[in-house]
């Protein structure tokens, strides 16, 4: 597997590799070296192996920016340099170990994984997280992405995203079979209610926790979540995660004087994510209808709400809708609304009892909407590649 991140907090990715382990596979995932905070080198406790790549030069090149910064030539030279590097070193191991299949997590390492597999004589596998050719931040390279995606996806002996509408949208755009959705389910991981938000951030009132998790980046609505906390009356409001709208999110949150009121935790470690969550009273999924991408996303964070039995708050997309409304799991509000958005939230933290009734939809939800209750679709789609199962 390759993968463009440094494999720390990628759910999806460590999902599928541990699966796969489980299924009776040699899994190996390529990911990206930061010095001083991963190791080069690493195997999980399920027997996956991970291999990072890159120089001391990466970590600095790695690092979150300001989304509105802008890098100058030599930077970009650097950049380009540094990530050429990678590439290299990913394609050279990958063809020395001579794997059976090369599995690309997202555009960014389909050419990568293309060449590998055609040097190692390897099936490619290509999982599109994202429709990265209509995704915020990819405006100036759209066109170049989906190129690459229809030159090599419908060639790939299996291809697999995330959810219903992505399926449709790639078997059209690019003339191919539709691919194999699994969601951004996470495991299902019983955790119990405790108050490990109030303690860590010395809340001292009984009100309503509003939790909002993933990366802190532009077109999620956060900013507007932020205004929205300044209508709602009697709750706090925790953003777990980190991105490159943070440092202006803050500084939304001290003009508007709700320091007291909305709180920041970065990113915290995979495992300990669901008792962040499960101490929360409500989840909130902001995202704005700002691009293709959003437009047909369900995201992790939808599925981890219902896992922790938190009654969600969301906007009206129509993957998100379907999931929301077929198990009945809280409020729907129009993208970009935020008077829709902080009635939504104070008419949960108004009503206890309402609270109570999604949390228990949820709950039941969860037995459905868990990792485990599809896993086994990957597996099959590796055996067919490689065994020519049925």
């Amino acid at each position: 597997m390759l993968v463009w991140n440094t494999f720390q907090n990628d759910a999806r990715v460590k999902n599928e590799a541990e699966t796969l382990a489980s299924g009776g596979y040699n899994v190996a995932v390529h990911a990206l070296h930061a010095p001083g905070y991963t190791e080069q080198r690493e195997f999980l406790p399920s027997g996956v192996e991970v291999i990072r790549h890159g120089r001391k030069q990466g970590l600095r090149l790695l690092s979150p920016r300001k989304h509105t910064a802008r890098r100058n030539r030599l930077e970009l030279i650097a950049l380009l340099l540094s990530r050429l590097l990678t590439h290299l070193l990913m394609l050279a191991n990958l063809v020395k170990r001579r794997p059976d299949v090369v599995h690309a997590h997202d555009v960014n390492v389909l050419p990568t994984a293309w060449l590998a597999a055609k040097l190692a004589g390897a099936k490619l596998v290509y999982d599109a997280h994202e429709i990265s050719s209509g995704r915020e931040g990819y405006r100036k390279i759209g066109r170049l992405v989906a190129w690459v995606e229809k030159a090599i996806m419908p060639k790939a002996a299996g291809s697999i995203t995330t959810t219903e509408a992505r399926a449709k949208f790639f078997a059209r755009a690019y003339r191919m079979s539709r691919p194999l959705v699994l969601q951004n389910r996470p495991r299902l991981v019983r955790v119990e209610r405790d108050d490990r938000l109030r303690r860590e951030l010395g809340l001292e009132e009984s009100y309503p926790i509003v939790i909002y998790q993933g990366g802190l980046q532009p077109g999620r609505g956060l900013d507007r979540l932020v205004e929205a906390a300044a209508e709602v009356d009697g709750a706090y409001f925790v953003f777990v995660g980190g991105g490159s709208v943070e440092s202006d999110l803050k500084a939304l949150v001290n003009q508007l004087g709700l320091q007291s009121r909305v709180f920041f935790i970065p990113t915290v470690p995979l495992v300990e994510l669901p008792y962040y969550t499960a101490s929360a009273d409500i989840g909130v999924q902001p995202i704005e209808n700002t691009c293709l991408n959003h437009f047909t996303t369900d995201s992790n964070k939808l599925f981890e709400y219902v896992v922790a039995r938190l009654p969600i708050v969301a906007t009206d997309l129509p993957e998100i809708a379907r999931v929301v409304k077929q198990h009945d799991l809280g409020l729907l509000v129009p993208s970009g609304d935020t008077k829709a958005l902080s009635a939504a939230i104070q008419r949960l933290v108004d009503d206890a009892a309402l609270r109570k009734k999604f949390s228990i939809n949820a709950e039941n939800a969860s037995g459905e909407l868990n990792w485990e209750e599809q896993e086994q679709s990957l597996v099959s789609m590796y055996d067919t590649i490689l065994k020519g199962a049925a």
